[in-house]
This record gives structure tokens, sequence and C-alpha cells, in this order.
């Protein structure tokens, strides 16, 4: 789950991290009152919308104190279009509003939940304000990353080694303690996945100042975080993954032609892979999880066809706790409620398997049944040519 940038802000000052002056607002008018909280002739507006390359969309400006209500009015409601957002854009409905600040350097630093190693990985660079993956392929040597051990907080020698690349003084030292530890404690305090500062500023007054901040937390801990929960932005998210969520689906809308339902990311993605191997793009990702019901199945293709994108639907599914025989019944009277035009093809393997391709064959719908993945990949590809 993605927040926005002010609510990443509120998160890092409540756990002592050293953040810009700023607000939020949600109307135009609330301008005029607030602009009150700061003292700076210069400011910046910055849309808050779930989506890198808000500058380059005109989504952060640099104004004068003065012309700030017309370029706050100006802002609201205006749709960016973003290397992130999708040809379609993101609508502005909220603008943090903050203090310009004289910038020395800018630098960058994050952590995450490094899965391969089962620590906490810090990333540092000297590189700040630009894309972090773009600096990895021109500049690797400028960044540096540390991985933690799971403890209690981090020790003196782990925050030594995570800024060594940022040459800080004593005073600028202290604040970098600061944040590190306040990005370390909501990461396990708060099940962040990843916290990223870009950039993160030294001033010409030499402060050390959050400038930018980004988090995702792990939807699967969010029945136990419900004070992160509530700062869930439906707005910036898609109907149908909203839809998804509330019949306990994983489902993230693609750009290509072909549905997919299947039980388990791993397999997801194998699916997705093969899809693009035979010269086709998945329209989705779309885990039913283990034990999926016959309303499961039924939301699944109702999400699956929402897109007018879907020339044809490949359901993969590996029955363990799942049973076949019950997830193709479930497929059966799902694509009879939803009156399914598209091609439809079903690999069908584990328990009950004979049974379940039994229940297709008998179906007197127009389901192709694969025996393994390949013939699967292959039949949708040529199914919708």
């Amino acid at each position: 789950m993605n927040i926005h940038e002010h609510q990443a802000k509120d998160l890092l000052k409540e756990f002592g991290a050293p953040i810009s002056n700023g607000f939020v607002i949600f109307e135009p008018q609330e301008i005029e009152e607030k602009i009150k909280l700061l003292n700076s002739d210069k400011l910046v507006i910055k849309a808050q919308i779930h989506a890198g390359g808000r500058g380059k969309a005109g989504g952060v400006k640099l104004v004068d104190r003065s012309k700030i209500q017309t370029e706050v009015k100006n802002m609201f409601g205006k749709v960016l279009v973003t290397h992130q957002t999708g040809p379609e854009g993101k609508q502005v409905k909220r603008i943090y509003v903050q203090e310009a600040y004289d910038i020395e350097k800018e630098l960058y630093l994050s952590c995450l939940v490094d899965r391969e190693s089962s620590k906490i990985a810090f990333i540092s660079s000297t590189e700040g304000g630009v894309d972090i993956e773009s600096v990895a392929k021109k500049n690797p040597e400028k960044i540096l990353t540390t991985k933690i051990d799971l403890k209690k907080s981090l020790t003196t020698h782990d925050i030594e080694k995570i800024i060594k690349i940022f040459s800080l003084n004593a005073d600028q030292k202290q604040d970098a303690k600061n944040l590190l530890n306040a990005l370390y404690n909501i990461l396990i305090q708060k099940d962040a996945s990843l916290i990223e500062i870009n950039p993160l500023i030294i001033t010409k007054q030499k402060k050390l100042i959050c400038l930018d901040a980004k988090m995702n937390f792990d939807d699967n801990a969010m029945y136990r975080r419900p004070e992160i929960l509530k700062l869930r932005d439906l707005n910036e998210e898609e109907n149908a993954e909203i839809e998804a969520s509330k019949f306990g689906l994983a489902y993230i809308k693609l750009n290509g032609s072909i549905g997919c339902m299947v039980n388990g990311a791993g397999l997801a993605m194998a699916t997705m892979d093969i899809i693009k191997l035979y010269g086709q793009e998945p329209a989705n990702f779309l885990d039913v999880g283990g034990g999926a019901s016959k309303e499961q199945v039924t939301a699944a293709f109702k999400l699956i066809l929402s897109d007018k994108k879907v020339r044809g639907i490949l359901i993969n599914i590996f029955g363990g706790i799942m049973r076949c025989d019950v997830l193709a019944q479930g497929v059966v009277e799902a694509a009879k409620e939803t009156n399914i035009k598209v091609p439809l093809v079903v690999r069908l393997a584990g328990t009950n398997f004979e049974k379940g391709k039994e229940i297709l064959d008998k179906s007197g719908l127009k389901i192709l049944s694969a025996s393994d993945l390949n013939d699967a990949a292959k039949k949708i590809v040529d199914a919708i040519k």
C-alpha cells in the first residue's frame, strides 16, 4: 500500500526525523489561512499523487508567496501524466505546500526489506534528486548498500557505515542518526516495505532535511496496522484493484490483452512470463489464493472482463489446498453468470484434476483444456489471433 508524501512526512516527524516545513491542503481556499504557518517568501507547491515524475509533468512548482493562491488554484484538478501514471494520468486532489530551501547538496537515502538476505537494506548515495536506478547504471560507485540484521535498534557502528558516503559534520551526523532511527523504527513498527528519501538535502545553512519522502507498506500486514490503513487514498487506486481487495484477491492491472487467473504469486509470474514468450502481453496479475470460493472466482472473472482490452483469458491452477474439481465448478458457474464471450483456456494440475477436467469438458461451454503451461499459453495466444 502506498501513501502520499505529506503522510510519509507526518510519520517521519512523529518518529523524530528532520523534515521540511509544510502543510497539506484539500481545497484551494484553505491556502489563505494555512499560508500563515510558513514564513518563507519562496514556496514550493507539490501535487500529491501516487506516481513519480511529478516535476516534469508540472506537478512541482517554485512560486512567490504573492502568487501562491493563483498557482494553487491552477494546480487543483489538473491531470498529471507521468511515466508511471499511464496516458490517462492522475487528477490532483490534494497539494503539499512547503518552504523553499537554499540547497547545497542533494543526497539519497532509503531502506527496505531485502528478501534475498532476510535483512534490512539501507541504500545511500551522494546522487540525490534523480532516479536511483539511473545512478546505479551510470555511477554505481556512488551507491552504498548496507545490510543490517533484524534487531531492536541500530547501533552506532551501523549508522556510521550507512552515512559514511555523505561526509557529514557533527551536527549533521546527529540529524542523520535521528533520521536513520526513524526509518528503521517505521519499517519495523509499522510494517513498511520501502521508505525512500529523495532528495535528502543539506542546506546552505548546513541543515539536513528530508525534502521528499515515499513509503510503501506490506498489504498483508494492514490488518494489524489500522492507523496506517486509514491513510489509504482510494482515489489513487484502480477501481478494479479496490474491488479485488473486497474479495481478498491480489489484482494488478497491466496493459496486455490476455487476462490471467492463477493461484499463487510465483505461478502467476511464470504464467505472465510464458504469455510474453509466446508473443503476447498479460492484461493483469491476478492471484486468487489457495482456497478460492465460487464467489471469488466469479469476482475474478468480472474484474478481468471489466478491462476492455482483454481478448482472451488463461486460467492456470495448481490444486494443493484448492481441489481442481471445486475450482472447475466455480469456473463453469462464473463463466455462465458473466456470459463470457472471449476465448477461455484452463490448465488444471494437482488434487482431483481429472474430475476438474471432466467438469469443464461436460459444461457445454467453449472452454479449451490444456495439458500443461506451455500448451495453455500456445492455445490462448492462437485463440485470440
